[in-house]
Parts: structure tokens; sequence; C-alpha cells
């Protein structure tokens, strides 16, 4: 499994801890980590957003097929072995991962929130995790 992570910039433990699990997982061959342009800090508050992008792994297996009509045989289709549905259900099972706040055909989202109270300081700040995580492999959205 190849983890590239070079376009991150390291922020998010909610992000870090979804890396980890991924990379444990069977049918995930790439995952790539990237800073989304809406993360954005003010006095009171921190919002983080990540965007990670996972690649499947591929089989190939041999179905049967008419030609013309009239004779058997047989031919070989590229599939995935894991899908976002199933991994949905993968990092649902997972204690420090659990369901995701969204999902659809092609997207998993997770939003955390964390109050944060540095030491010696009497007002703490909020953060706010955006993770959104994408199946590399599907057509791109309009």
């Amino acid at each position: 499994m190849e983890i590239d992570t070079s376009k991150w910039s390291g922020e998010g433990s909610f992000t870090q801890r979804l890396i980890e699990c991924l990379a444990k997982l069977d049918g995930v061959m790439v995952v790539r980590v990237e800073d989304a342009p809406a993360s954005r800090s003010e006095a009171d508050y921190n919002f983080i957003s990540n965007e990670v992008f996972v690649a499947f792994e591929t089989g190939i297996r041999s179905e049967p097929v008419q030609r013309l009509g009239l004779f058997p045989g047989w031919r070989k289709v590229v599939y995935q072995k894991l899908d976002v549905a199933g991994l949905e259900g993968r990092l649902a099972a997972e204690p420090e991962i659990g369901p995701p706040d969204y999902s659809d055909e092609g997207m998993l989202q997770y939003l955390r929130t964390e109050r944060i109270v540095p030491p010696y300081q009497t007002r703490g700040y909020k953060l706010v995790e955006l993770v959104r995580l994408y199946d590399a492999s599907a057509p791109k959205r309009s």
C-alpha cells in the first residue's frame, strides 16, 4: 500500500487516525491526503479541512457470455475488490473512526469537533476538523 502525504500539512488528529486505519485495511491500494483550501483560523476556533483520495485494488474475474446469441464463451472483467460502501462499513466498525456524518456512492464525510484549552490560558478554542474521503478511481463529478 502506498500513502502520499506530500500535499498535506499534517494537521488534524482525526485525519491521522483515519490514515492509520486505512493502512491496515485489505483492498486499499493508494491513499493520498491533501489540505483543502477551506482551512482557516480565527481567534475562537480553528477549521481544518482535509481531503483523502483512496484507490482500491482491482481483480480480474471470468464471466460467461454468449457471442451472437449462439456461441458460449468467457470474458475477463476487471472489478474493484472494495468500494466506498464497503469501506464505509469497515470504517464504521472501527471504534476510533465510527460511521461517517454523510456518505454517498463516491464520498464519505466526517466532521469532528474538539475543545482545546492550552495550559496557562483562560480561554481555549474550538477545533473543527472536516475530512472528506473520495474514491480516486471514480469518474469526476460536475
